[in-house]
């Protein structure tokens, strides 16, 4: 009989950092799963970009005229859960109860600069294919010009 050490749970709090599937921080992540909940309850699941801070929380930039500004503006409880950039949840995580909140200001700024180091040129394609899908629907939505902090639980 062999002892083989116990395996670690798929989600777990190591230091003060949030720990999915054993070894990547929330905010190391390329993508997220991010769940907010309109006001009956329904979630609704939106893949995000995730830029590590202090603390064990990160945090991703949207627009003010969003659905997921516009539900947290009535609640801060989400879900969060690595996942690839289509919402496609990775193998063997798990969903994470976290709180969310929305910053401007100096918050936004210093979330921005992260965001801009993280994803480089990246962030300049997606402006302009929001300002291209903005004409084309006739109807613009600012880009980016809030910052959401999420801190799992």
């Amino acid at each position: 009989m062999t002892n083989t050490p116990a395996r670690p749970s798929k989600r777990s709090l190591v230091g003060a950092r949030c720990v999915v599937s054993g070894a990547v921080a929330l905010g190391d992540e390329k993508y997220v799963l991010l769940t907010t909940f309109k006001r009956d309850g329904t979630p609704v699941a939106t893949p995000v970009w995730a830029a590590p801070l202090d603390g064990g929380s990160f945090g991703f930039w949207t627009s003010s005229g969003s659905g997921k500004a516009k539900r947290l503006a009535h609640t801060s409880r989400v879900t969060v859960q690595p996942s690839d950039a289509r919402g496609r949840v990775k193998d063997g995580s798990q969903p994470v109860e976290a709180t969310a909140r929305v910053v401007t200001g100096d918050e936004y700024e210093q979330l921005r600069q992260k965001i801009i180091a993280k994803y480089g040129f990246m962030t300049k394609v997606t402006h302009a294919l929001g300002v291209i899908g903005g004409m084309v629907k006739r109807k613009r939505i600012p880009y980016g010009d809030i910052g959401v902090i999420v801190t799992p639980r």
